[in-house]
């Protein structure tokens, strides 16, 4: 079923009920909006898009921070057949016109963050794109765009009726570009409706459950998992932030189930609860039945340390990209805590293998690149033919990651092929020691990274966020690593934030251009 045919089925269904809350602790404002709104919204984006000259297999670009209005005009966009194309809303102006002119984009709705932005752009927008909408105030709308809510007054509350099927085009995911330029991901309807069986058979949500979603809506991983409850029409709420003072007061005042969290966020929930700034007596958090977790490899650390304090947590990790439409190609299971660490088994209607650089299978237990295949994987790199049959073969994806089996079949990934440490001939695999460092008491986050050696090509290098009311020393550190094997210990430290991107992951090529210069002769 298309999800735009689920969407109008949980109005027909559940049409008084809530659809979707936005809390913005900060503002301290709240708004929600039931599944009947949900879809008059959706269907005046779509019906106003189609007046104005959007058609079936155009694309229109949506540039907009995580909101209520995100999700009912994403909707609207599908159902006049176009392609939505979310944009990574950290875009400067330059990499906002290279997306939106590879999209060829005919319409471009934006929030009152990217004023600036869209006008430094608008003349290299022109050629193509036909309407402006603007989802600020109206008050605060530049001269050049419509205001949102006199954009949907102009559309009509029905479908529009335009013909859709599984196969078509739906949606273009530009990657987050962790190892480089980012590729505009081609997924279908399908890819979309799979995502919806896939997350709900994964994490067992019912009418009765509410998802609290905070990562960013423009990527495939926070709306995929939302697509869980979507299809049984739970309840969802957008929380704006991420302090963990206000993600325990939304579990608690919305009787949130199930929340999705980055290891960043769980690390500062554990952190703040350590040091006695968040009490969590004081929150209702009974219902809370399931904390997931992904983007990003999982210390085994910080599984451990979140049973302590929440020992009734189900938990599960996620795996996944844009290429395969998002987490759960692969995902650990909710019966599955006791192996902490591995990203899982094959997710639903999914395969894998383990292939070497020939591309023959790897032996067992050995380190190999990770491939998939399954009703997730998308349709194409739009426009880039090349990147296309380099990741695509034979209808597997190559997902760029080192990964490894054990004997009872769970896949632990190893780390990114590019983020490979090659020492003296050795590979070292950043993560292992990511994955060792975070069981260090004082340490907060930590990313490894390589730096030029003249005698051994790169040595791995430590860039450690140490916790807040704590110090931390080489000296400490050097001799905390005595218990790894002597060629994968850091030979340098550096003392900083551990920057990621909105999605979690670690932006490690930002990392190596800062401390990349801080070569050795070791």
């Amino acid at each position: 079923m298309l999800i735009t045919e689920i969407l109008a089925r949980n109005r027909r269904m559940f049409g008084p009920d809530t659809a979707l809350i936005e809390r913005n602790p900060q503002a301290r404002s709240r708004r929600a909006i039931t599944w009947t709104e949900f879809d008059q919204v959706s269907n005046r984006a779509a019906t106003a898009l189609l007046a104005c000259g959007v058609q079936k297999g155009d694309k229109v670009v949506q540039l907009m921070v995580n909101c209520l209005e995100w999700l009912p005009v994403y909707f609207g966009i599908l159902r006049t057949g176009a392609w939505a194309a979310p944009l990574n809303f950290r875009f400067a102006a330059g990499d906002i016109l290279l997306c939106s002119q590879i999209a060829e984009a005919k319409a471009f709705i934006f929030g009152p963050e990217f004023i600036q932005r869209v006008r430094d752009i608008k003349t290299g927008l022109d050629a193509t794109v036909r309407i402006f909408v603007f989802t600020g105030p109206r008050e605060t709308c530049p001269e050049f765009a419509v205001p949102l809510d006199a954009f949907l007054a102009t559309g009509k509350d029905e479908d529009p009726g335009v013909p859709l099927f599984l196969e078509d085009p739906a949606a273009l995911y530009f990657t987050s570009g962790t190892t480089g330029t980012p590729k505009p991901t081609l997924l279908t309807h399908r890819n979309l409706e799979h995502a919806c069986y896939l997350e709900n058979r994964h994490h067992n949500q019912t009418r009765e459950d509410c998802f609290l979603c905070i990562p960013p809506l423009y990527h495939t991983g926070a709306k995929m998992h939302w697509f869980g409850n979507f299809i049984v029409g739970a309840k969802s709420v957008l929380l704006i932030g991420t302090d963990p003072e206000g993600i325990l007061e939304a579990v608690s005042e919305e009787g949130v189930t199930v929340v999705w969290l980055l290891v960043p966020w769980a690390l500062d929930i554990l952190f703040a609860i350590e040091s006695g700034e968040v009490k969590i007596k004081n929150y209702k958090l009974g219902q809370w039945r399931l904390m997931h977790i992904g983007a990003r490899p999982v210390p085994p650390s910080l599984i451990r340390e979140w049973k302590k304090v929440f020992p009734r947590h189900q938990y599960d990790t996620n795996y996944g990209l844009a290429e395969s439409t998002g987490p759960g190609c692969v995902h650990l299971g909710l019966e599955n805590g006791h192996k902490a660490g591995a990203i899982g088994r094959p997710g639903f209607d999914w395969e894998y293998k383990i292939v070497n650089g020939d591309g023959a299978p790897a032996p067992p237990g050995e380190p190999g690149e990770l491939m998939v295949k399954g009703p997730g994987v998308m349709r194409a790199y739009y426009k880039n033919p090349e990147a296309t049959a380099q990741v695509l073969k034979d209808g597997w994806l190559a997902t760029g990651d080192v990964a490894r089996v054990d004997e009872d079949g769970f896949i632990f990934l190893v780390d990114r092929k590019k983020d490979v440490v090659i020492v003296g001939g050795e590979n070292v695999y950043p993560v292992e020691i990511e994955h060792f460092l975070q069981a260090h008491p004082k340490i907060q986050d930590v990313a490894v990274i390589g730096i030029p050696s003249q005698r051994l090509r790169e040595i791995p290098a430590a860039v450690v966020k140490v916790k807040e009311g704590h110090a931390l020393t080489r000296e400490e550190l050097e001799e905390f690593c005595q218990n790894l094997p002597r060629y994968k210990r850091p030979r340098r430290f550096f003392f900083g934030d551990v920057p990621g991107n909105p999605t979690g992951k670690i932006e490690k090529p930002n990392l190596r251009k800062m401390y990349g210069g801080e070569s050795g002769i070791v």
